[in-house]
């Protein structure tokens, strides 16, 4: 979890000025998925001006990204999460078993990750906190979806 831009504490820039982030559950297993499955890092943004109730959305930074705003890592919102499903893993368990086809690997492995999909909405967490110049600042997460 990173906070971009100036880092002003002041007026509307202030991140301790929110009491709760809500967050799509969708967003959060994209986010959580996207970034298990790539290089490429997937969070959920929060842009001033901040307010007691705010909502983070789903953002792919880039190196240029300049905007004043806060990043929420997305595994910061989930707790007791399952690792995400590894198809050769999935190939694995098949062949030991003697069952190993491309269409049994398809669907297991598409099981698996709507089982994992299905935990992580479930595993988003009621608080978290959020970086300021002054240290952590905890606010409530509300589920949306």
């Amino acid at each position: 979890m990173t906070i971009h831009g100036n880092g002003s504490s002041s007026g509307d820039a202030d991140p301790t000025a929110i009491r709760s982030v809500a967050v799509t559950v969708d967003d959060v297993v994209t986010a959580l998925e996207a970034t298990r499955r790539s290089d490429r890092r997937t969070v959920l943004r929060i842009t001033p001006p901040f307010s007691g109730r705010m909502r983070a959305r789903l953002h792919r930074p880039t190196d240029d990204d300049a905007t004043d705003g806060i990043h929420l890592d997305p595994s910061t919102l989930v707790t007791d999460l399952p690792p995400y499903p590894d198809p050769d893993e999935t190939a694995d368990r098949l062949r030991t078993a003697g069952e190993y086809t491309t269409e049994r690997h398809h669907d297991r492995h598409t099981a698996a990750v709507q089982q994992w999909r299905a935990a992580a909405r479930e595993a988003i967490v009621d608080a978290v906190a959020l970086p300021t110049e002054d240290g952590p600042h905890r606010v409530e997460v509300k589920r949306l979806g």
